[in-house]
Formats: C-alpha cells, structure tokens, sequence
C-alpha cells in the first residue's frame, strides 16, 4: 500500500497556532515557504505518522490530533525514519532526516497534560529539504527500504 501525505500544517511564526493547508511550497536549503521555520540552518520540514499518532492517542487516553503536534507533513501511515542521513522523498521534494523529532513543549498545552510524554520516540523526524519543489495532501511518498 502507498504511503501518501495525510495532512500538511504551517505556522506564520513561533507559537502562532498551526494552519492546516492543501499544499506547501518546499525551497531547498530553506524550507517551507510562509513557515515560521523557513530560512532556518536544518529544521526545514517535520514528519510524523497517524501510525505514531494512533499508539500516543492509546498512551493518552484520549485523541492527539495530528494539527496540535506542531509537524509540518503527516503521513497516512507507515514508520518515518529517524536515523539521521536517511532519505524519503514527499511529493516531488526529497528530504533528509536530520534528527529524531522530541514533542513539542506546547503539547501539554494545546491537547492536555500528559500528550507530550505520550509522543516520546513517536514524534517523527526533523528533515532538511535537498531538493525544491511542492507537496500536496494525498502526494505519494517514498520511505527508505
């Protein structure tokens, strides 16, 4: 079965809530374009998975909505790498993984006390973007073998 982009979130600038869209524009080098992150040295793009949103949900008690989570592209399934120097390619736009993605402070805020330390190991990974182009929901990906 393909994996394919579930969902795509960008935030205009730090702690500002995150807006779901139907695309993004990746610059390589640089990021997502309008993205509060864009022009950063490496933390181009985070990547995070239902699969990995489902087993924190179960941890939780509770749901742990995919826009909360402070990740930039969601998958509909499937593990995404952590190791760094992995690649996967989103859409038209390859990415490498820089480092293991650690839940985001504001969690325990926005979803409730305890949803951050349900997604410890299940937050995904943080990408730098190695190629420009444009990744839209429902765009196929390609995780390492």
């Amino acid at each position: 079965m393909t994996v394919r982009v579930a969902a795509l979130h960008i935030a205009p600038e730090r702690k500002a809530p995150m807006v779901a869209v139907s695309s993004i524009t990746v610059e390589a080098g640089r990021g997502v374009v309008v993205d509060r992150y864009h022009g950063s040295r490496h933390r181009h793009v985070s990547v995070q998975s239902r699969d990995e949103l489902d087993a924190a949900s179960v941890t939780f008690g509770a749901s742990v909505p995919e826009g909360l989570t402070r990740r930039t592209i969601t998958l509909d399934h499937g593990v995404v790498p952590t190791e760094p120097g992995a690649r996967l390619t989103v859409g038209d736009v390859e990415l490498e993984v820089v480092r293991r993605a650690a839940p985001c402070r504001v969690m325990d805020t926005e979803i409730g006390d305890g949803a951050r330390a349900a997604m410890h190991g299940r937050g995904g990974a943080i990408c730098r973007a190695l190629t420009s182009g444009t990744v839209a929901v429902g765009d196929a990906v390609t995780l390492p073998a």
